[in-house]
């Protein structure tokens, strides 16, 4: 069953390759390069045949990209291209592409390419259609797939959420399949790694198959494909597993033993624990929103408070110190020990830190609106003047030497509005936006004690302890602290939670031991603070549950919990 120039090749035994790659959305070209040096690194480890991740040619998620059928047929021009590439003799290929069918529909495709052709296409059967996925909206569900032949060997393809009930691989087993590999877009959120084995646990006892998951990786606007590629045994016991937050080319050999497939060789990569896996996806997500859009680095307002040096110090990771612009922008209010602690964060991460009082345009815009604002008393509006000056200097540095600005809001602030529309909402992404304010406090503690490998910031104290210590304020008055107008984050956070992520109701709040007026108030608050929401930049996706993607509510919302 060989083919000239490949490792030796019987029905009873393969060398398989799964590539977890960095696609771009959109950059077809790019992303069929990607597959084409992942596949000449397999051929040279003597691979037979190479698996992809999900829509890898197309990048995941396309959205509405796959309606413009340009963008389509470009896709299926690369797999052809791709395909003919496969006549030389070596691995076999399977990709995913958007691919139009005789019917005139367009699928989500796995194709298999080799001996110069694309042997095979199967489509998705089970289309997403929750939380961040509508593929219904720009694909058509698919027939329940057969297996395909790849030299001797009878492989199913179910793809991704084809393996999240039973239907497909049941079908597949029953119709010969004798291995399934799976390819997965499968994005990062606090402990997905744990859900999907469970749910691959399933396929493998339901069918008695062994079950290769591939998935992809990086940064795409909100969501991180955090990779974790893994393969079990048909008895469930782990064959291989690849590593989270990290492009990968797992090389493993299997071999027919009896009615089932073995992997001889598989390696384990030790993966993150959550603190770990929840820094490097905010990295990561941070780091390709930048470089992918092409920006020559961030610039960011850093205050002495927690939100912005962890911002600082994630951009620093992701990026290098040198993308990095700091600039503290000081008015009446701000302390001495704010304007210590930003220096100090700044030199820690070893970034450029300017310093742009903002005591004059604020006084300007302030006697510019002295005749309309003539008998009124000063309140959140002449605050509010302070967080805009900011936001158009800041904005002013980034049209100048093209740098993104960075905006610094946690996830608490952002559901009760406590943020500034067009002041410190202002920019282009958001690496904490879902990130509850103690979660902050925790992984700025982390990482000063924790620098993992890869990731481009120094180790050591790199968030001033101080920071991390003191009490939170936006400065903006006199001895203003955040707790004037908020309960305490641990309070605050907890009943978010239950409101964000488990829509429980005021009732059940109350039983955890919360005042019923107080749950009134944030319910209410988190309401009305939805219009800034829909007009704040991008961020990380980190909770099972964020703004944009996930939580969809309107605007105009007079609705009330108060049963």
């Amino acid at each position: 069953m060989s083919l000239p120039g490949t490792s030796p090749m019987i029905a009873d035994r393969f060398r398989l390759a799964v590539a977890q790659l960095n696609p771009t959305v959109g950059d077809v070209a790019g992303n069929a390069d990607l597959v084409r040096k992942a596949r000449a690194q397999a051929a040279a480890e003597g691979a037979d045949l190479v698996l992809t991740s999900e829509l890898v040619l197309a990048g995941y998620l396309p959205e509405d990209l796959v309606l413009k059928p340009a963008f389509v047929r470009r896709c299926m021009e690369a797999a052809e291209s791709l395909a003919k590439e496969t006549a030389d003799g070596g691995p076999g290929l399977i990709v995913g592409a958007p691919w139009r069918g005789e019917d005139g529909r367009v699928y989500n495709a796995a194709l298999l390419l080799d001996q110069g052709e694309i042997r095979a296409v199967r489509t998705k059967y089970d289309l997403p259609n929750y939380s961040v996925f509508d593929e219904k909206r720009v694909f058509a569900a698919g027939p329940l797939p057969g297996p395909v032949d790849f030299r001797g060997v009878r492989i199913g393809l179910p793809i991704c959420e084809d393996i999240w009930n039973d239907e497909v691989c049941e079908c597949l087993e029953e119709t010969g399949a004798e291995l399934l590999l799976v390819p997965n877009g499968s994005p990062y959120w606090e402990n997905r790694a744990e859900e999907r084995l469970q749910v691959v646990v399933s396929r493998v006892v339901q069918t008695g198959l062994p079950l290769i998951y591939c998935n992809q990786l990086g940064g795409q606007d909100e969501l991180v494909f955090d990779g974790g590629s893994f393969a079990l045994h048909a008895d469930r016991s782990l064959a291989f597993q690849l590593p989270q937050f990290e492009t990968a080319l797992g090389i493993s050999d299997w071999r027919r033993d009896g009615d089932t497939w073995i992997c001889e060789n598989g390696t384990v990569a030790k993966l993150p624990d959550l603190d770990e896996a929840n820094w490097r996806a905010c990295v990561m997500g941070l780091g390709d929103y930048v470089n992918k859009n092409g920006f020559p680095g961030v610039v960011l307002g850093l205050s002495g408070g927690i939100d912005s040096a962890i911002c600082a110090a994630m951009a620093v990771d992701a990026l290098g110190a040198d993308k990095v612009h700091a600039i503290m922008l000081p008015y009446r209010y701000t302390s001495e020990e704010s304007i210590k602690d930003a220096a100090d964060c700044a030199r820690a991460l070893g970034i450029r830190y300017d310093t742009v009082p903002i005591a004059e345009p604020v006084e300007g815009f302030a006697s510019a609106l002295s005749d309309l604002f003539a008998g009124t008393k000063e309140d959140t509006t002449e605050e509010n003047l302070q967080s805009r000056a900011r936001g158009v200097i800041l904005m002013a540095v980034s049209n100048k030497f093209g740098r993104m600005v960075m905006t610094t809001g946690n996830k608490s602030e952002m559901s009760v509005g406590y943020a500034t529309l067009y002041g410190d909402m202002n920019g282009g992404y958001n690496p904490i936006k879902d990130l509850y304010k103690t979660q902050v406090f925790h992984l700025a503690a982390w990482r000063n004690e924790n620098r993992p490998d890869g990731l481009m910031g120094p180790g050591g104290e790199v968030i001033p302890a101080n920071i991390i210590t003191k009490v939170p304020t936006a400065e903006l008055r006199e001895n203003q602290t955040d707790q004037d107008s908020l309960p305490p984050y641990d309070v605050l956070d907890d009943i978010l939670e239950c409101l964000v992520e488990d829509e429980m109701s005021v009732g059940d709040i109350e039983q955890r031991g919360h005042d019923r007026a107080l749950i009134h108030r944030i319910e209410h608050l988190l309401y009305i603070a939805e219009y800034k929401r829909r007009q704040a930049p991008p961020g990380v996706k980190i909770t099972e549950r964020n703004f944009g993607k996930d939580r969809r509510y309107p605007i105009t919302n007079r609705f009330r919990d108060r049963s």
